[in-house]
């Protein structure tokens, strides 16, 4: 009897595919690696795009009124597609910056973070066969998500022009050519992503390139995923100015935002959408039947902070005016200090990131003849492991196709303490002398 049953037991053992298709391809993840090999080598962690310094004091103390008050509600679940007070205060701010007055309840939605925004959207807009335009390098996730959604990424790059008088490269430096863009366009488009200010590079795209992109999609008739994380984080008085504002977009536009990145609070995931009802009811869609909602607390206490930072709006105690202040000093800092190793910087407009060439390096990480792996990959493995500074290959941010056209640089985040930015000086000089030593 026993041996029957086993024999059974071993019939029953699944033989059919249990993957969905919409999963093939997509199931490596450039972070789940690197974070891997920064934990186990790193002495200095300059990879994953996350400061390393607090919150502000005001955001954790609206945190804490919200755990420790008497309103024993925020314990539980709240509306589902926004806690209705971070949802009130969010219409009111970028009813604001947009000129318009918007619907709590209709024209903003709270997600888990951005990330789960991108998702929301993705799923809800994109059909079988229906081609999105990604702007390269852009940030990894865009590429499986339109893919998973039954999509077809179509790829557009952003063009280094090397500056004149030997000046160090800016991320304004890199642009798109406007008849390769238009040439993108055709009756499948359904939406174009854009990424201002653009993590890999920290550029931020200028009125003039905004325009260009709003006019194709109004000719075209194609949706606008605006991710705009890095809203407040821009430099050098340059200034954000979103597509949504622009003429024709509002109605095609879903603007994206992150708690994360406004208040330097990445761990308490919450993020939202702003955009006209006709978009943002179907991604309620998506939404309601997957996460349901973010967590009570996190958006309470942000909500807390926007109202704060409504009334000091353009103030110079306003923490969206002094956090890019603080960045561009720490930006300037990493700058300086890969130059002076003959990292050349590419300078960053916005972000915590600053993309370096890597060339003068090349000669510690020898090249691998036919290898599939771009060379920036294999440098900033080495280098985690020989040098204990973690960082991210470029290419990992382009398309198969156009990977290995850029693999001479890697990512640095600057969104970190003063301490680790000085231990990552230390570990690039003493390398450089090792490089200079007979």
């Amino acid at each position: 009897l026993q041996i029957h049953f086993l024999s059974l037991s071993l019939q029953a053992k699944m033989s059919r595919p249990v993957q969905a298709r919409r999963l093939e391809g997509t199931d490596k993840n450039i972070w789940v690696e690197f974070v891997k090999l920064a934990a186990t080598y790193s002495k200095v962690n300059l990879g994953q795009g996350f400061p390393d310094f607090p919150p502000p004091d005001f955001l954790k103390e609206s945190f804490m009124r919200a755990l420790n008050g008497e309103n024993h509600l925020l314990h539980q679940y709240t509306r589902a597609f926004g806690h209705p007070p971070l949802v009130k205060i969010l219409a009111q701010f970028f009813g604001k910056l947009l000129g318009r007055d918007l619907d709590p309840m209709t024209n903003v939605m709270v997600t888990v973070g951005a990330y789960q925004a991108l998702f929301c959207c993705f799923q809800a807009l994109v059909d079988e066969g229906d081609e999105v335009i990604i702007i390269e390098p852009f940030f990894d996730c865009y590429e499986p998500m339109v893919k998973m959604a039954g999509g077809m990424p179509v790829f557009v790059p952003l063009r280094p022009k090397a500056p004149k008088d030997g000046k160090l490269m800016s991320s304004a430096d890199w642009q798109l050519d406007p008849a390769e863009l238009a040439s993108k366009f055709s009756e499948r488009t359904k939406a174009i992503v854009l990424n201002s200010p653009n993590n890999p590079l920290g550029k931020v795209f200028s009125r003039e390139e905004l325009e260009l992109i709003a006019g194709l999609c109004v000719k075209h008739d194609i949706l606008c995923i605006s991710d705009e994380v890095y809203e407040w984080l821009v430099y050098d008085g340059k200034d954000h100015i979103r597509i949504a504002s622009l003429q024709g977009m509002w109605d095609r536009t879903i603007i994206i935002g992150s708690a994360g990145k406004t208040f330097s609070a990445t761990g308490w995931k919450v993020g939202w959408t702003v955009g006209p009802n006709r978009l943002l009811q179907h991604l309620r869609t998506v939404h309601q039947n997957s996460v349901y909602h973010c967590a009570t607390i996190a958006q309470e206490a942000v909500a807390q902070g926007f109202q704060r930072e409504l009334e000091l709006y353009g103030k110079p105690d306003s923490y969206f005016v002094q956090l890019p202040k603080e960045l561009q000093q720490k930006r300037d800092w990493l700058v300086q200090s890969l130059d002076a190793v003959g990292m050349k910087p590419i300078i960053p407009e916005g972000t915590y990131f600053l993309v370096a060439d890597i060339s003068k390096f090349k000669s510690d990480v020898p090249d691998v003849p036919d290898s599939d792996e771009p060379y920036d990959s294999r440098f900033a493995k080495w280098m985690v492991k020989n040098k204990g500074l973690a960082a991210i290959p470029l290419s990992a941010f382009y398309s198969v196709a156009h990977k290995n056209n850029y693999s001479h640089f890697i990512r640095f985040c600057f969104a970190k303490e003063e301490a680790t930015l000085k231990a990552a000086n230390d570990i690039l000089q003493k390398w450089k002398q090792e490089k200079t030593s007979p």
